[in-house]
C-alpha cells in the first residue's frame, strides 16, 4: 500500500483515531467545468439529482451516476447501473480503483469529465476503543471504525439508512442506535417491510380507522403513531412496494399521520432507521425505488461489513455465542478457527452463530461448509432435492408426489437459509413474493421470525 493510498489506516497507535487522505475533483469538461469538491468523507456520489454529492449539470449524466469511496485497495469507483455509462482513464468501468501509483485519474460521465487527485493532506477520523456496540461485537479496525459512527449517530436524531449483506447485524445497529440515543426511554417499533403482504403495510404504518376496510371492527393506531417520541425502525425498506412509497415520504417530510379511512391528521414525533441488503442506488435507477425517498432516508448512511471483511473477529464472536449456551461448551483449537477464519461466510455473523450452536447441540466441532443445505447459486436446487423415480406407479400420482416434495422442501431450507425471511427467499428463489407466501400456506409451512 503506497504512502498515499486512500484506503484507512492507522494514525496513532496511542488513539483511537484513523487518517485517510481527502480525494480532490476538478470538472474539467461540461456545464460544470472549473468545479472543484473535496471529498473526506465516503461514500461520494455523483449525478443530476439534487440529493447527489456532487451534482452535476449535464443531461447526459444519470440522477445517480457514480459512487466513490474508499477500500483496503484504494479508491474503489463505481458505475451505479448509468445509462451512458462511466469510463476511467479512456476505458470504460463497471468498477475499478485509481492508478494506486499516480493517486490520479480522469474520470469520465457524460459529456463531463473530472480530475481525480488523492491529496497528501489527512484528515483525522475517529475510531472506538470498545469492543461493541449495543449487542453488535468486533475488535477489528472496521467494526471500531463502525462503532465510533454509530455512537455519534445515536446521539442525534438523523435518520440512518443501514447497509450491508443478510446476517451482518443491520438490526443489531438498529437497536443499539435507539438503546444508547437520546429515546431510550421511548418505544423502539419494528417494521418488516417485506414480511407483510403489500395490502397490509399502509394500515401498519399508518394505522386506520374503524371501517375503513373489511376486518377492520375498531381503530387501530399505526406504526409511526406507536413509535410517538421513539425509534421507528423500518427493515428491508429496499421491499416497500413503489406505489407506497409516496406514503412513506410524506409522512417524513410533513411529521404527520393519516389514518386509513381517517380524515383528521396526527402529528408524529418518530426517529427514523432504516435497513437493507439492497443497492438502493442501483434500484433507484431501474426505476424500483423513488430517489426522493432515498435521499430522505439515507441522510447517514452506513454500511455493515460482511463477516469476510473482519475475520479477526471470528475468535472473539465463537467465544461470545459458546458463552451463551447452556451445559458444556466444546473448545476449538486455533487450527480450527484459523479453518473458519478461511471460510467465506456467505450468511455472514448470523451463520456463524447457527455453525456454533449446531455444533455444540451436537458435541462436534464446527463445519462451516455445513452450515447451509442449499448450495452457493440460488439458482439450482440442493441434490439432495433429486428423486429417484418409482417406476411402478402411474406417472401422474408420482409426478405430483415429486413435485409437492420438492416444492414443500424447497421452501422450508430457503427459509431456514434466510433465517425465517420471506423477502429474502424470495429473492434467492427467484419467484414472486407473494408466490412464496402461498407455497407456505399451501404445505403448512409456518414463518420463524427474522
Amino acid at each position: 500500500m503506497s504512502n498515499l493510498d486512500p484506503g484507512t489506516r492507522i494514525f496513532d497507535e496511542r488513539r483511537p483515531v484513523l487518517a485517510v487522505h481527502t480525494v480532490r475533483f476538478e470538472v474539467k469538461r461540461g456545464p460544470d467545468k472549473g468545479r472543484l469538491v473535496e471529498l473526506s468523507a465516503e461514500p461520494l456520489r455523483i449525478g443530476t439529482t439534487a440529493g447527489c454529492d456532487l451534482q452535476l449539470h449535464d443531461d447526459t449524466v444519470s440522477g445517480l451516476h457514480v459512487e466513490l469511496s474508499r477500500t483496503p485497495y484504494g479508491l474503489l469507483i463505481r458505475d451505479l447501473g448509468s445509462t451512458n455509462g462511466t469510463f476511467l482513464d479512456g476505458h470504460r468501468i463497471q468498477a475499478a480503483y485509481v492508478n494506486a501509483r499516480e493517486q490520479k485519474g480522469l474520470l469520465e460521465v457524460g459529456q463531463s469529465s473530472l480530475r481525480i487527485t488523492v491529496l497528501a493532506d489527512e484528515t483525522s477520523l475517529e475510531v472506538t476503543g470498545d469492543d461493541r456496540f449495543g449487542e453488535l461485537l468486533g475488535r477489528s479496525l472496521a467494526m471500531r471504525s463502525l462503532f465510533a459512527r454509530l455512537v455519534k449517530l445515536a446521539q442525534s436524531d438523523t435518520t440512518v439508512l443501514l447497509c450491508g449483506e443478510t446476517g451482518t447485524g443491520k438490526e443489531l445497529a438498529a437497536a443499539g442506535l435507539h438503546e444508547l440515543g437520546t429515546r431510550r426511554d421511548q418505544a423502539l417499533v419494528v417494521i418488516d417491510c417485506g414480511a407483510l403482504p403489500a395490502n397490509l403495510i399502509e394500515s401498519e404504518l399508518l394505522g386506520h380507522e374503524r371501517g375503513a376496510f373489511t376486518g377492520a371492527d375498531r381503530p387501530r393506531p399505526g406504526a409511526f403513531e406507536r413509535a410517538h417520541r421513539g425509534t421507528l425502525f423500518l427493515d428491508e425498506i429496499g421491499e416497500l412496494p413503489l406505489a407506497l412509497q409516496p406514503v412513506l415520504l410524506g409522512v417524513l417530510e410533513r411529521r404527520e399521520v393519516r389514518r386509513v379511512g381517517g380524515s383528521e391528521s396526527r402529528p408524529v414525533d418518530v426517529r427514523v432507521v432504516a435497513a437493507t441488503n439492497r443497492d438502493l442506488a442501483a434500484e433507484v435507477r431501474r426505476g424500483a425505488f423513488r430517489a426522493d425517498l432515498y435521499y430522505r432516508i439515507a441522510v447517514a448512511q452506513v454500511t455493515l461489513p460482511p463477516l469476510r471483511e473482519h475475520v479477526d473477529d471470528i475468535g472473539l464472536l465463537v467465544e461470545h455465542f459458546l458463552a451463551e449456551l447452556p451445559g458444556e461448551k466444546p473448545t476449538l483449537s486455533a487450527e480450527k478457527i484459523a479453518e473458519m477464519q478461511r471460510y467465506p461466510w456467505p450468511g455472514n455473523v448470523r451463520e456463524l452463530k447457527n455453525v456454533i450452536e449446531r455444533a455444540a447441540l451436537l458435541a462436534e466441532e464446527p463445519h462451516p461448509q455445513q452450515a447451509s443445505s442449499l448450495p452457493s447459486d440460488p439458482g439450482s436446487a440442493p441434490t439432495s432435492l433429486a428423486p429417484t423415480a418409482a417406476l411402478d406407479r402411474p406417472f401422474k400420482d408420482l409426478k405430483q408426489e415429486i413435485v409437492s416434495s420438492f416444492e414443500s422442501t424447497y421452501v422450508k431450507q430457503m427459509l431456514e437459509r434466510t433465517q425465517g425471511n420471506v423477502a429474502a427467499a424470495a429473492r434467492l428463489a427467484r419467484i414472486d413474493r407473494m408466490y412464496f407466501y402461498k407455497l407456505m400456506e399451501k404445505y403448512g409451512i409456518g414463518q420463524k421470525d427474522p
